[in-house]
């Protein structure tokens, strides 16, 4: 079973596409959002798209980690997939066949990432190249390096192992996504798959 978690903060413009997109997938599965006190109607949309929303309640600004943690407490698979609120998946059937059977052919492997892409009606010539670019450091690091590196458009990990490593570190504002890669590559191995791709708005990229 794949547990979809996708953490949100006012993301009504995106997450009913990126929902409608992670429900195709014809698996056992669900699809989990962790939601950061959104004040737009991301909630309401998330409530009719997913089958679990979890509301953070705190008063200090969650983090992105703190959030993508909150869902996976929440989350009965064996694969916790951690995606953004804008990114999609074509094909995602033959996707996800692909991407288990790398964990099946290999023991020791513990996460998978995946080639990024931005979607063709944002993406601009620099998206291109800064992608193209991002994803080879994926490859050399994760594949031939042995060092995990992982963005957080796309993070498929083993439950078990990422319990054993207590889950994102939600003191971290930013790069929580290349910490858990890091730390998951010293319990075990690490994996881009090229031929895998996902698609985003490139939003943070462009801000």
């Amino acid at each position: 079973m794949i547990s979809f978690i996708i953490p949100t903060k006012n993301e009504e413009i995106i997450i009913r596409e990126t929902l409608e997109c992670l429900k195709k997938y014809s698996g056992a599965h669900e699809v989990i959002v962790s939601d950061g006190k959104s004040t737009d109607s991301t909630i309401e949309i998330a409530k009719s798209l997913s089958d679990k929303v979890v509301v953070y309640e705190g008063e200090k600004r969650q983090t992105i980690g703190g959030g993508r943690n909150a869902g996976a407490k929440i989350a009965s698979g064996e694969y916790l997939v951690f995606v953004d609120a804008d990114v999609t998946i074509p094909d995602i059937n033959n996707f996800f066949e692909k991407a288990i059977k790398h964990f099946e052919n290999n023991k020791k492997l513990v996460a998978l990432t995946v080639q990024y892409k931005v979607l063709s009606k944002y993406e601009s010539l620099a998206d291109k190249i800064i992608f193209k670019i991002l994803s080879a450091n994926f490859v050399l690091f994760n594949n031939l390096l042995h060092i995990g590196v992982s963005g957080g458009e796309f993070q498929m990990i083993k439950r078990t192992v990422f319990e054993e490593l207590s889950g994102f570190d939600d003191t971290l504002v930013a790069a929580e996504d290349c910490d858990m890669f890091a730390r998951l590559a010293r319990v075990g191995r690490t994996y881009c798959d090229m031929s895998l791709v996902v698609y985003h708005t490139g939003r943070r990229e462009h801000k």
